[in-house]
């Protein structure tokens, strides 16, 4: 089989085509015929050496998320069949030989989730990082809800920063579906256009829009959860809209590294500032994760493309380096890397 690998981190260069053994799946294992790769900024910074975790091998196969069809199940597996549409998580969480970016993967089978009947694999392969992070953000605040279904959000106002983003539609998309009312920030016109489709009830222009009083005219009493992009930038505003007892969810570091935190204006409200990393979040709520992406998914709620505010960026499998390099440098959209054909 084909497999893109990478022995040392740095540019999308380091990345080659080889030739590999068709892996065996052992107890508790499926091997899935990856059909469609999925491209998130975690794949980029980890090749690139930008990672804070340790990679487990000398040999990486990048991309942590895709979709395909199980080819062969281990003893002990019970919930999966050869021939399911599948889409998969965590492909590599620990940057060893595991991605997606080769013609067949073994993962253990809670990592593999199958695909409800109509979703395409183009779907699964978006799910993976952005919406299991979406889902997280959803689920932190103090009063709940723990878990996603419809109507657990009815009532609650949410705030996502940078809707048109991958994660940002998702959390779009998943909070639209359970429930809540959803306001969003974007850089301009386009990107209106793009989470407007993606379902935000309210979408403001952070570059020319006084966001606090825009927010404030939505939720006066405050939002209940922010989906959060860009602490370093926005959390003056984060905190002048949040809601007692309310809470921040940030899950990247676009804008920079480093805050300046007033203590006062979070310990008043008693608002909860929450960090998100998939890596560590722990097994049970990876697998609560996937069940509600997945029941999103059935009831049609995660669709992706131009007319749903994602935009889908195709590559061959031989260019996962313009892959990288698209991520890399903010292309709007989802990037999906073809590596087989669904049959």
């Amino acid at each position: 089989m084909k497999a893109i690998v990478y022995s040392e981190t740095g540019d999308a260069g380091v990345m080659s085509v080889v030739e590999r053994e068709v892996p065996q799946p052992g107890p508790g294992e499926v091997r899935v015929r990856v059909v469609v790769s999925g491209v998130n900024p975690t794949d980029w910074k980890a090749r690139a050496g930008g990672s804070t975790r340790e990679r487990s091998a000398e040999e990486s196969v990048p991309n942590q998320d895709g979709a395909g069809v199980v080819d062969a199940v281990g003893p002990g597996v019970n919930d999966l069949a050869v021939g399911d549409r599948v889409w998969i998580y965590l492909a590599a969480p620990d940057y060893g030989t595991t991605g997606t970016a080769q013609e067949f993967t073994v993962q253990p089978e809670h990592h593999v989730v199958k695909l409800p009947e109509g979703a395409s694999l183009d779907v699964g392969a978006s799910l993976g990082v952005p919406a299991m992070t979406a889902h997280r953000a959803l689920t932190v605040a103090e009063d709940g809800p723990s878990r996603l279904a419809p109507g657990a959000l009815e009532g609650r106002v949410v705030l996502v920063a940078g809707g048109a983003g991958a994660v940002g539609h998702a959390a779009i998309q998943l909070a639209r579906w359970a429930g809540a009312t959803v306001v969003t920030t974007v850089s301009g016109p386009e990107k209106e256009v793009l989470a407007r489709a993606a379902g935000a009830h309210h979408v403001i222009n952070y570059r020319t829009d006084d966001v606090v009083s825009r927010v404030r005219e939505v939720a006066p009493g405050g939002v209940d959860v922010v989906v959060e992009v860009s602490l370093a930038q926005n959390l003056g505003i984060d905190l002048a809209v949040v809601k007692p007892r309310g809470v921040v969810a940030v899950y990247a570091n676009d804008g920079g590294n480093q805050v300046s935190l007033e203590i006062g204006a979070g310990m008043g409200p008693n608002v909860r500032l929450q960090f998100v990393l998939l890596y560590t979040v722990g097994e049970a709520v990876m697998r609560a994760a996937a069940q509600d992406v997945s029941a999103a998914v059935a009831d049609g709620a995660l669709p992706v493309g131009q007319e749903h505010g994602l935009p889908l960026l195709r590559f061959g499998f031989g260019d996962l380096a313009g892959a990288h390099d698209a991520v890399e440098r903010g292309a709007v959209g989802k990037v999906l890397v073809d590596v087989g054909k669904e049959e």
